[in-house]
């Protein structure tokens, strides 16, 4: 005699969200073809796992939103553009967990990276450790004068730079001036980490936002072509990693998808009218 087989019980509902869960760490807004990312957890804008998830969420939003052109990563506050992950966190898990966290935050950080369209780190206040990390990831570093230092100092907690630090550093400055930097776990004012080649702008104090939003739009239609600025970026982060012959294949492959846009038509057009190139980003 057949027997009915016992349905097997129903899974159990989900846990409630924790007040970590739930919290807006990162804050988004979008106005003027301008993405603002905005990390808000005072009194540092410290990282945890929460705050990375919900960092990549708005890195792929402002990717895909086609009025977006450029994306301004800052942090809450006048003190902290960031001042890396948060220690109470990474002193309660396992490592393990650590090593997971630190995996999922480079990844997080190559998107940015990796997004084809131009990324600006507004390093509103001290930029240091992983805070210092993403701002590296950005493709642009404009600092608030006088209100900062920067550095990567996990050696004097006996790790290393752990979400790109190692890697980008050294791409920016050279292999043995990034070394020397991270071994002694150094911090420098913003001014300094512009004569060294860290930060690419010093701007003023009282004005700083209103400056970082004024050159951001230099770079939106329909100023500049933003699928040229975006390709730029793309053939050098691309490039830039890969054999000579191989950087320049991307190159060309970028430039013949440039060459079909209307931007391309126009700013060809405008050149020889001798005006002024109207840009659409399309």
């Amino acid at each position: 005699m057949a027997t009915t087989a016992t349905p097997p019980p129903p899974p159990p509902p989900p846990a409630p969200a924790t007040e970590a869960e739930t919290k807006q760490l990162i804050n988004y807004s979008v106005e003027d073809g301008l993405a603002v990312i905005e990390m808000d957890e005072p009194p540092a804008n410290t990282y945890t796992y929460e705050m990375n998830l919900q960092l990549d969420t708005a890195i792929l939003k402002a990717r895909m939103d086609e009025g977006v052109y450029v994306i301004i990563l800052r942090g809450k506050g006048d003190k902290f553009f960031s001042a890396g992950a948060n220690f109470s966190m990474l002193n309660s898990v396992t490592p393990e967990f650590k090593y997971c966290f630190c995996l999922h935050a480079n990844e997080t950080l190559l998107r940015l990276e990796h997004t084809p369209k131009l990324t600006i780190a507004a390093l509103n206040g001290h930029t240091v450790g992983g805070g210092l990390e993403i701002a590296l990831a950005c493709d642009i570093r404009l600092a608030r004068e006088n209100a900062g230092r920067v550095g990567l100092p996990e050696v004097n907690y006996g790790v290393l730079p752990g979400t790109g630090g190692t890697q980008r550093l050294a791409r920016v400055l050279g292999k043995s001036k990034a070394i020397e930097l991270m071994i002694t776990g150094e911090l420098y004012s913003f001014e300094t980490a512009k004569d060294l080649g860290i930060v690419n702008k010093i701007l003023p104090n009282k004005t700083f936002w209103d400056e970082v939003v004024l050159y951001a739009k230099q770079f939106c239609p329909p100023n500049k072509p933003s699928m040229a600025v975006g390709h730029i970026k793309r053939a050098v982060q691309s490039g830039v990693e890969v054999p000579l012959e191989t950087g320049l294949a991307i190159e060309r492959e970028l430039q013949s998808l440039l060459f079909k846009s209307q931007d391309a038509k126009e700013g060809i057009a405008a050149f020889v009218e001798k005006r002024m190139a109207t840009f659409k980003g399309k």
